[in-house]
């Protein structure tokens, strides 16, 4: 297969189609969607909640959780009194410690469960805790998939379309795979760590300028974008075990 990336110890893919391509060959797979939900991810269990994956918000979503005994998020762009989280890594700052959240995600959420599907350890990785995955990686050893989650362009007015690659994933995957300070990384790897060299200087105005960000600051979302950019505050490592980020 020339396009497994196999000969490499460190791998950059995008997507579920990379997830389905690396995950059956990887020992650790890291999904990125620093805009926003393993930003989320991070920033609810570095509080001490649970984050159960999810990905859709639908009535399934409701009956899972009320099966796990959780909450479940707000929609995509807002939160309530009565649903106070949401994918907004802003909303989960005062999460309490124990919190059972039920997150749903069409992209990252999506891939998690898709690369636990095939076996491999599972890590939320984003700008915030790329050094605190790394480390996570080279506990667990072996080989090393960073799959970036990328958007969805917009197809008549939804998000519905094929996969947008976003750069403000390619810059958070290649954070992690430079902070693992890789011996044998793929040229997929390679060049996403050449980006976020290149974005390091000031992540802030990258993630406000590039599309996804744009599209937040403009909802009236930019300190999701101001949170997202921090990089290396967070000492969690999320990992996907018994449906649940921890």
């Amino acid at each position: 297969m020339f396009d497994d990336q196999a000969e490499f110890a460190e791998r950059f893919e995008w997507g579920e189609a990379g997830v389905e391509r690396l995950a059956p060959i990887s020992d650790v797979v890291v999904v990125v969607d620093v805009l926003r939900f393993t930003t989320t991810v991070d920033v609810a269990v570095g509080r001490g909640a649970v984050v159960y994956p999810y990905r859709w918000r639908d009535a399934s979503a409701a009956t899972f959780a009320r099966e796990r005994g959780a909450l479940l998020a707000a929609s995509r762009w807002s939160a309530t009194a009565t649903e106070p989280f949401s994918l907004s890594p802003v909303s989960v700052m005062t999460i309490p410690a124990g919190t059972r959240l039920v997150l749903p995600s069409p992209n990252g959420a999506t891939l998690a469960l898709a690369a636990a599907g095939h076996g491999a350890g599972v890590l939320a990785g984003c700008l915030r805790n790329a050094k605190a995955v790394a480390a996570a990686c080279r506990a667990l050893g072996g080989t090393i998939a960073v799959i970036g989650a990328g958007e969805r362009w917009i197809d008549a007015g939804s998000a519905t379309g094929s996969l947008r690659p976003a750069v403000e994933d390619l810059v958070g995957a290649g954070a992690i795979l430079a902070a693992l300070n890789s011996k044998r990384p793929s040229p997929e790897a390679t060049a996403a760590m050449a980006a976020f060299q290149a974005a390091r200087a000031d992540l802030r105005r990258f993630l406000r300028a590039c599309a996804s960000g744009r599209e937040l600051v403009e909802r009236g979302l930019a300190a999701d974008v101001t949170l997202a950019a921090e990089l290396d505050v967070s000492r969690s490592a999320p990992r996907l075990a018994h449906d649940c980020f921890s």
